[in-house]
């Protein structure tokens, strides 16, 4: 009698660097790598293979990868020669020549599309080549693939909208590590949603380079447009649900709506007759689909920030007061050279318009200093613009030109390193500024706080954000434990957090 063959499980040791999108692409990857017998591991030393996931958004991000590749070679690779190391995402697709040639760290290559490819491109591997796949797709969103959740909390998770850009920032290597902008269907996405908030999770961000440019439309009729999702396995038993199916039939009577043609099923819809969706919209499904979790998104563009945005967020209690609003630059003539396709002018009244709709809005921006050919009068005016706007916290930068990027073929990098440090501690020292009073006047606020876990600093002590994604921090009282909304009273603040008490 024939004994059952045993199945050898292997392991993967999986790290990710940069964006929230890197992360979420790291929980594709291990859904694709669990269907070819590979377990997650937290140990290096037990792994089979070590992915990388990796930004190039600056110099020292990739730099890190690099010294993280030396020392595998040097530790984990010289101590199990068979260990497959693999180079993921936007630094695979930028230095793909570089990381196959340089001191042979490298054993798999794969772009941010090409991550369907791994199964394939792993046999090659275990021929004893290397394999590289690093062909960007106008098509690709992984709408079918169930991520497996590696986030620490379980209970915030991320579910990736769209893929790409197209906006062409001059500074920015992302369309061209990413490639086109393309948008999810918003089936999957409401279907992953759902199922995100069966397993417990109580808060979802949605993500793309540009969310705010989220547009999908359906090439035929819904029924069709079904049946092709569901060959390709996005409607499987872990996805369908009831909401799902309510989903579909609110589609199908919109459609209906626009159109008074008869033999819907039959006729594939013209260009005018097209059922679309754009981010308003999907907010709004997602935010009804799943009532009992909180609705966040990144990343925006303030060119495609929309009235209709603005007002579905107003709507929706479980959509988040909170917007990131990225600025980059305080001078019209900086930003023209950005190409970020709007004047600070423009910037500062589209500012006015989203908090005279979000009155409370939380609000966080991005700022590089020291771009090409800034001057000391730009810097003051990006610091006057950032004290008039009063964010509550931004992410700050000094610029890292990047090869192959609209800046680094049309403009010299002139402006000295030291001189570009002292511009960005000048606009930290605002900032500071700045959100250290704006938390002083939250001071005596009750704020709704999703618990998110223990505070760093004390195990007495439990920690959560605000709607406006504030921080948090608040004695333990009762019962109350990770995942609750709990009403917290602030008492105190410091210039990055609150500090309060529960309160009925």
């Amino acid at each position: 009698m024939d004994q059952p063959q045993t199945i050898i499980k292997r392991k993967l040791y999986l790290e990710s660097y940069g964006c929230a999108m890197n992360f979420a692409d790291s929980e594709v990857v291990a859904s694709i790598m669990a269907g070819e017998g590979f377990d997650l591991t937290n140990d290096i030393n037990e792994a089979d293979a070590v992915f990388l996931n990796t930004c190039a958004v600056r110099e020292n991000a990739e730099q890190t990868v690099w010294n993280r590749l030396h020392q595998i070679k040097h530790n984990e690779k010289k101590r199990k020669p068979s260990l497959v190391v693999g180079v993921l995402g936007c630094m695979a697709e930028r230095l793909k020549k570089e990381l196959m040639d340089r001191e042979q760290m490298v054993d798999l290559i794969i772009g941010p599309d090409a991550y369907r490819d791994i199964p394939k491109l792993l046999l090659e591997v275990g021929d004893g080549q290397r394999a590289m796949n690093i062909i960007l797709s106008k098509e690709e969103t992984y709408a079918e693939i169930a991520p497996v959740k590696l986030d620490e909390n379980g209970i915030s998770s991320y579910v990736s909208i769209m893929r790409g850009c197209d906006n062409m920032c001059a500074f920015c290597v992302v369309p061209f590590t990413r490639g086109r902008e393309r948008s999810r269907d918003p089936f999957s996405i409401v279907s992953e949603c759902i199922q995100l908030e069966k397993m417990g999770y109580r808060e979802i961000m949605l993500l793309g380079q540009n969310v705010d440019s989220y547009k999908w439309s359906n090439i035929s009729n819904t029924k069709k447009e079904v049946e092709r999702l569901e060959r390709q396995g996005v409607f499987n038993n872990q996805f369908k649900t009831e909401a799902t199916i309510n989903l579909i039939k609110e589609l199908d009577a919109e459609i209906e709506k626009q159109t008074a043609k008869e033999d819907r099923e039959e006729t594939v819809i013209a260009s005018g007759d097209e059922l679309m969706v754009s981010f308003d919209k999907l907010l709004e499904m997602v935010a009804k689909a799943v009532p009992n979790c909180r609705i966040r998104f990144c990343s925006s563009h303030p060119k495609d920030i929309t009235d209709e945005v603005l007002y579905t967020m107003a709507r929706y209690e479980n959509i988040c007061n909170y917007i990131h609003y990225p600025l980059q630059s305080g001078s019209s003539r900086v930003l023209e050279l950005m190409n970020r396709t709007y004047s600070a002018e423009w910037f500062v009244k589209r500012l006015a318009r989203i908090r005279e709709i979000l009155p409370d809005c939380g609000i966080s921006t991005d700022v590089i200093a020291g771009f090409c050919t800034e001057t000391e009068e730009e810097l003051n005016e990006t610091i006057a613009l950032m004290r008039e706007a009063k964010f509550d916290f931004a992410y700050m930068y000094f610029y890292s030109e990047r090869p192959g990027t609209l800046a680094a073929r049309q403009y010299p990098d002139d402006v000295p390193l030291e001189v570009k440090k002292r511009r960005l501690q000048s606009i930290i020292d605002m900032q500071s500024e700045v959100s250290k009073k704006k938390n002083e006047a939250r001071i005596g606020n009750t704020y709704k706080v999703l618990i998110e876990g223990e505070s760093k600093r004390s195990g007495n002590d439990l920690r959560g954000r605000n709607d406006g994604n504030v921080v948090c921090v608040f004695p333990k009282k009762g019962e109350v434990k990770k995942g609750d909304y709990v009403n917290v009273k602030i008492i105190r603040s410091t210039q990055t957090s609150l500090i309060g008490e529960i309160v009925e």
